[in-house]
């Protein structure tokens, strides 16, 4: 009976005690894996936090481009406004320049009004094209910046079928001396009704010419005006810069219909527009036409 008694407790004690090794096995690896979760779920969280932290970031970054992209576009706006204000100084310096250099005596009244000295120039002269001269052994020179404007005339009255040629263009001091003094020898005083006396010729200026026909050749009479030259020029010459010296009726000399000045296209426009002749002019209005006189 003893024996068998001792083999039960001895069974009973195996059961006890492999139960609590089950129950210890198990509690074991439920902490094991509890710990895990923790782990885990801890690394989970830090992970969102250092995301949340980034986004932020990236939050404030795209902010901050947005911002200096706005800055930037001001920037740009202003370069734009500033570059306009100094290409408007930049333009307006070169006109100041331009009429501060410009040579008064372009608009200046001669023909026994203003004297213009022996030592005059023009600051640079070149000739016309040889195509619109009367006599092509003649180089015939003006004012180089009225050159175009010349050209531009004598080749658009070509395009009208109209026959215009330059008998004279610059002349010096001593050229206009020599050849009032031969016109003297020729016409006595009666000279004095159509040539000017050396420093008082519109021609030393390089601005004026003399247009003739093929036909009245060099001969300077009031017979131009009967021309289809003489009216297209009548007409058209304003858009140009140039306008008839003396008119009928001058008080300087006999009426020229040959002699034409360049005067700048603004003051030519006045001029027809007002029906008046550039010495009806007082001289004082004259210099706001210095400015774009070569325009």
């Amino acid at each position: 009976m003893k024996l068998t008694s001792s083999k039960g407790n001895i069974t009973l004690l195996s059961l006890l005690l492999i139960t609590l090794v089950i129950i210890s096995v198990f509690f074991y690896r439920e902490s094991y894996h509890s710990k895990n979760i923790s782990e885990v779920v801890e690394k989970n969280t830090l992970l969102e936090e250092s995301l949340t932290e980034k986004v932020q970031d990236i939050t404030l970054l795209e902010e901050e481009k947005n911002r200096l992209e706005e800055e930037l576009g001001k920037t740009l706006e202003e370069l734009d406004e500033n570059e306009d204000v100094l290409n408007d100084l930049d333009k307006r310096n070169r006109e100041i320049l331009e009429l501060i250099t410009i040579d008064k005596e372009l608009l200046q009244k001669y023909s026994k009004v203003s004297f213009l000295n022996e030592h005059y120039s023009p600051t640079n002269i070149s000739a016309i094209d040889s195509e619109f001269w009367t006599n092509e052994s003649k180089l015939i020179d003006v004012n180089s910046r009225i050159k175009k404007h010349l050209e531009d005339l004598l080749e658009d009255a070509k395009d009208d079928d109209i026959e215009l040629r330059v008998l004279s263009g610059y002349r010096s001091f001593d050229q206009q001396a020599s050849l009032k003094g031969q016109y003297l020898v020729t016409y006595g005083s009666g000279a004095n009704t159509f040539s000017a006396d050396q420093g008082y010729s519109e021609h030393q200026l390089g601005t004026t010419v003399d247009f003739t026909t093929p036909t009245l050749g060099t001969s300077l009479t009031t017979n131009f005006e009967n021309t289809e030259a003489f009216n297209w020029l009548d007409k058209n010459a304003w858009k140009y810069g140039f306008v008839m010296s003396y008119p009928k009726g001058n008080e300087y000399y006999q009426y020229e219909p040959w002699h034409w000045r360049f005067v700048s296209k603004d003051l030519a426009r006045k001029l027809r527009n007002d029906d008046k002749n550039f010495y009806d002019l007082d001289q004082r209005d004259m210099w706001e036409y210095l400015e774009g006189f070569f325009d």
